[in-house]
């Protein structure tokens, strides 16, 4: 056995509810994803002849060249994979629609002459891409976002944490996840898409900006409400003809003149 270790980045790409669909299908989007990854691999600078590529059954695992620089796989490799498979979305059957969980970690891993990878890293690789917080930012999200990305603490600490070029820290959020015996904290992002709301913060709904405030109770002349909607804790009545009212749950509104010339 060789007892070398080399350092290399490791992603891993799992297609969202593959099982079902068929062969035919499988076979047709396995096929895809594979093409996708190898044009935002070779967009990203990074030699795909060079990767050393095993098979997921549902996805793919890529074991990067050494020496690969690991924030080139974050950006603008995602973006450039996310782009791809929104596209190829648009035209394609629903049975061949693909959206995928990607994981990204690095570390020390046994590579053998003939390509064979094993180590540790793979086991913490394996973990992100079955975490629960990329199955439900994925499942929440928009049918439009293709893909959820989730970073081990080591990858983005070393990669998006110093906000090289293309690497935002706030577009990601700490997650935490326990799957197996792995528990650990890691970092999300939903490609293309606002970040992950903090669980803390969500629900709260942001006052109206740039409205003047009246007292509660009050009404413009001669309106009539039309209708209303609720949005969380806002309402809107529109007023026939005159204007439009925003009221919040706590009783102030906001009333919009617009005038007819």
């Amino acid at each position: 056995m060789n007892d070398e270790l080399e350092y290399r980045a490791v992603l891993a790409v799992d297609i969202e509810r593959s099982a079902g669909r068929g062969d035919r299908a499988l076979l047709e989007i396995r096929a895809r994803l594979t093409e996708m990854l190898k044009e935002a691999f070779e967009a990203s600078g990074v030699d795909w002849s060079a990767c050393l590529r095993h098979d997921l059954g549902d996805g793919l695992r890529v074991t990067a060249p050494a020496g690969t620089r690991k924030a080139a796989l974050v950006h603008p490799l995602v973006p450039e994979l996310a782009l791809r498979l929104r596209t190829y979305n648009r035209g394609a059957a629903p049975l061949t629609r693909i959206r995928v969980r990607i994981a990204l970690h690095a570390g020390d891993v046994h590579v053998s002459p003939d390509g064979t990878v094993a180590g540790s890293p793979l086991e913490v690789l394996a973990r992100l891409l079955d975490a629960p917080p990329a199955r439900a930012a994925l499942a929440g999200a928009p049918q439009t976002v293709p893909a959820s990305l989730l970073l081990s603490g080591h990858f983005y600490d070393e990669t998006v944490r110093h906000g090289h070029l293309g690497l935002f820290p706030e577009d990601f959020r700490k997650v935490g996840f326990t799957v197996k015996e792995h528990t650990a904290d890691a970092w999300l992002q939903l490609p293309g898409r606002e970040p992950p709301p903090d669980p803390d913060t969500a629900g709260a709904a942001p006052e109206p900006a740039d409205v003047q405030e009246e007292p509660a109770g009050s009404k413009t002349a001669g309106s009539k409400t039309a209708g209303s909607k609720t949005a969380g804790s806002k309402m809107v009545n529109k007023a026939s003809g005159h204007g439009v009212v925003y009221a919040t749950q706590h009783g102030t509104q906001h009333i919009r003149i617009e005038r007819k010339h």
